[in-house]
């Protein structure tokens, strides 16, 4: 799960809401995650991942970058 800051939106429409869904996509592709579940809200989002690598810190330190820029 992470949270906007003070609780402040993530996603502000729906190409926000696109570019997250792109960005966790290629998060996946790159570390070898699996994900099984996720949902997008306006402040936070939850996922369910498989992490056969034992990488979920540097897959989510790089998707949670990479959507911010």
């Amino acid at each position: 799960m992470a949270r906007g800051d003070r609780r402040e939106a993530i996603v502000r429409d729906d190409e926000d809401r696109k570019t997250f869904v792109r960005t966790l996509g290629e998060a996946a592709e790159q570390a070898g995650f699996r994900i099984h579940a996720w949902v997008l809200m306006t402040n936070h989002y939850h996922l369910l991942v498989e992490t056969p690598e034992a990488n979920l810190s540097m897959g989510m330190g790089w998707m949670q970058n990479a959507y911010t820029r």
